[in-house]
């Protein structure tokens, strides 16, 4: 069973980076659709997203990082160690981690590697870097997550990159983590085409038509019912099974943060909790579905202003591609919640585009 007390290690400041480009999906449902916007928004939560065609998921995680270092007055060279969660690099070779070292101009000395995850990414994250600082070796870290698409006619997705500092204290009680895996369902959101299973091909890019859609063989194919019934199943009994486990009541956080999927499938989820509703925030419906950066992207967008000056305890549960789940309890004293940073497209640094 994986279940895991991480101690020694607290949250110390949360930012999160978005295209400054917002598109409705109103514009992008076809007028002989037999869904209305409104239809859309009812069924999912979601109205709009933030959208670039080329910035990059590292991008809005290198702006969003420089505002969270400055937030905080870090050194840079204090940092250990930058985790960086996606299923979007900027290329299949190098980590992308190694180039957000240079671009941040980090020390040399900092260790950086990637995490391929999708939505229960920033608790695998966490869970991966908290374990690497729990020693005290390494007293600051990043976790950088996010995922930038590049095709903006997904209803559901939206582009973002958080990103969460870390910090080594002596006698914090850390973060108590509960991990799963069904990889039987690993089908149920999958790009087909791209790997070494399946290179890319002519194939690839002839369009096929799902639920009414055009896609093609390199963008995320859905089983939309499989995907909703794993949801609502494995959060509660995840979020069960950790409160259980370590003995306290999941009732008694200030606040229980969902990945951001579809808002009928989380009020079933909040449902079979029997939690308060009103400790629930929401980010779906300003921000789509942002993948395995949904949870802290929620965290500032909705929180930013209510909770930096107290202690709060949070419930984070993520799951989705995999499939996959973990969900995460903590509590968060005096953390420090960037101003959320808009990106423009222009603010990308031509030193890390690969020319030939």
């Amino acid at each position: 069973m994986a279940f895991l007390h991480i101690k020694n290690v607290k949250i110390s400041g949360l930012a999160a980076g978005v295209p400054s480009t917002v598109v409705d999906n109103a514009d992008l449902i076809p007028e002989n659709s037999k869904y209305s916007i409104d239809d859309f928004v009812e069924n999912t939560g979601i109205r709009s997203k933030h959208f670039s065609k080329v910035l990059t998921t590292s991008d809005l995680c290198f702006n969003a990082a420089e505002r969270l270092i400055s937030d905080l007055k870090w050194n840079k060279n204090d940092i250990g160690a930058i985790v960086f969660v996606s299923q979007n690099p900027d290329y299949l070779r190098p980590a992308t981690a190694c180039i957000l070292q240079a671009r941040l101009k980090l020390n040399k000395e900092c260790a950086a590697y990637d995490i391929v995850f999708g939505c229960s990414g920033w608790v695998y994250g966490l869970c991966s870097l908290s374990s690497l600082m729990q020693s005290g070796d390494i007293k600051k870290a990043l976790l950088m997550v996010g995922d930038a698409k590049e095709d903006h006619h997904d209803l559901l997705a939206g582009h973002a990159g958080t990103v969460t500092a870390l910090e080594y204290q002596e006698n914090n009680n850390g973060m108590y983590f509960h991990l799963g895996t069904n990889g039987d369902g690993w089908n149920a959101i999958c790009i087909p085409d791209g790997g070494s299973r399946n290179p890319f091909s002519l194939r690839s890019l002839e369009s096929i038509e799902i639920d009414g859609h055009k896609r093609c063989r390199l963008n995320s194919i859905m089983k939309g019912m499989d995907v909703f019934s794993f949801g609502i199943s494995i959060a509660p009994k995840s979020i069960k099974s950790l409160a259980d486990h370590f003995s306290f009541d999941y009732q008694a956080a200030d606040y229980l943060v969902l990945h951001q999927a579809n808002k009928k499938m989380n009020e079933l989820i909040v449902k079979k909790l029997n939690f308060d509703p009103l400790k629930v925030p929401s980010s779906m419906y300003e921000f789509g579905n942002t993948s395995s950066s949904s949870i802290p992207l929620t965290i500032i967008s909705q929180l930013k202003g209510k909770i930096e000056s107290r202690k709060v305890k949070f419930v984070c549960c993520g799951f989705g591609v995999g499939l996959s789940w973990g969900t995460v309890a903590f509590a968060a004293d005096g953390i420090k919640l960037s101003q959320l940073v808009l990106v423009d497209d222009e603010q990308i640094d031509e030193k890390y585009i690969y020319k030939i």
